[in-house]
């Protein structure tokens, strides 16, 4: 059956739904992923919450679903577009194709579009409104997109603990990816998640040894009456912010933080680390950034840049035990190169052995 993707910006593209029973018109904001794979992680990222994802790979789909790669219990984006879709799987770990797995969860997917051509409008213009749907001709008012709210939708309601691990850690979800979770209990951590708007004597009386604030979809500024909550917490426990968390993390001691043009999504941008003087390959997928001139006065200084764009990827604090990136170091899709930061923040931990300390 033919489809459409309508951008803002007054372009048009023509496809085929890959599922005839599952067409309806869908709105988002339309973003690219440049991996070859991970198209199971990217689905069921909350990050992408409400978001239409162009795939940049031409054929998606060849190792199906499986059982292991989910980064949340359900896809989160609101429509996929692919130039090829295989409709069956071909890995032993499979469970479901691709076009099986989205027709389960009621999720459209345009087939036979120009992807080169979407991105390339995307880098022109932007990140912008966009609509899925059979109809040739759409009004203009059809852009109009609800963006607030989506850290709420994503994050879990209720304090949820795993593992018996030596040191308890506090993960604050605003929107977190499952390996994020693996991570800390590989390190032998007790792991406490709580909702995004838990109070700081809620959190206190779990007498965490540090506290992970997670990633999460949307606008930091969003979350503009949480930020005392998360400077206490950076005041009193050693932390690592990743993604959203890096950016509320800056937030909450002053700096500011813009929405770059069309963002990062991929598996595969290279990342300066100055400490370590070293380059590494990373998962990300991001729209807003920490402004590097805004970091005056805040104690934080850029320790990780982004080398296609020269944007900040992660900060360190001249006295509080804080770290924060804006790339995923527990990877899932993309290299795991970046992993060591979950083991300095597990030293940063031990350092502190245990103490609630007000830095300030």
């Amino acid at each position: 059956m033919e489809g459409y993707l309508h951008l803002s910006n007054g372009v048009k593209y023509k496809g085929d739904f890959a599922i005839e029973a599952k067409v309806k018109e869908v709105k988002g904001e339309i973003v690219f992923f440049t991996g070859m794979t991970g198209y199971q992680e990217v689905l069921t990222d909350p990050s992408y919450k409400d978001q239409i994802i162009v795939f940049t790979y031409p054929l998606i789909g060849n190792y199906g679903i499986n059982k292991e790669d989910f980064e949340s219990k359900q896809p989160h984006v609101a429509g996929v577009i692919v130039y090829e879709s295989n409709s069956e799987a071909y890995h032993y770990q499979a469970e479901y194709s691709l076009q099986d797995y989205l027709n389960k969860w009621d999720i459209p997917m345009l087939t036979h579009v120009d992807t080169r051509s979407i991105v390339k409008n995307i880098r022109q213009s932007g990140s912008m409104p966009a609509v899925m749907t059979a109809e040739k001709e759409i009004t203009s008012n059809t852009f109009s997109l609800k963006e607030d709210g989506k850290v709420a939708k994503v994050s879990d309601k209720n304090f949820k603990t795993y593992g018996q691990g030596e040191y308890h850690i506090v993960l604050v979800d605003f929107g977190k990816k499952e390996s994020m979770l693996t991570a800390l209990l590989e390190r032998e951590c007790k792991v406490t998640v709580v909702p995004y708007n838990t109070e700081f004597t809620s959190i206190k009386s779990l007498q965490p040894d540090g506290i992970l604030l997670s990633n999460g979809p949307g606008d930091p500024k969003e979350l503009e009456g949480i930020l005392p909550t998360i400077k206490a917490l950076i005041t009193h426990y050693p932390t690592l912010g990743i993604c959203l968390g890096h950016q509320l993390a800056a937030l909450a001691l002053g700096a500011e933080t813009t929405k770059l043009s069309f963002g990062h999504r991929g598996a595969n941008h290279p990342v300066m680390d100055r400490k370590k003087k070293r380059v590494i390959m990373s998962s990300q997928n991001h729209s807003y950034v920490v402004k590097e001139e805004s970091l005056t006065a805040t104690g934080c200084e850029a320790r990780f840049y982004n080398l296609h764009d020269g944007s900040v990827e992660g900060l360190s604090h001249s006295m509080y035990p804080l770290q924060t990136v804006q790339f995923h170091p527990e990877a899932n899709p993309g290299p795991s190169e970046g992993c060591y930061v979950f083991d300095e923040f597990i030293e940063d931990v031990k350092a502190n052995n245990g103490r609630v300390f007000a830095y300030a």
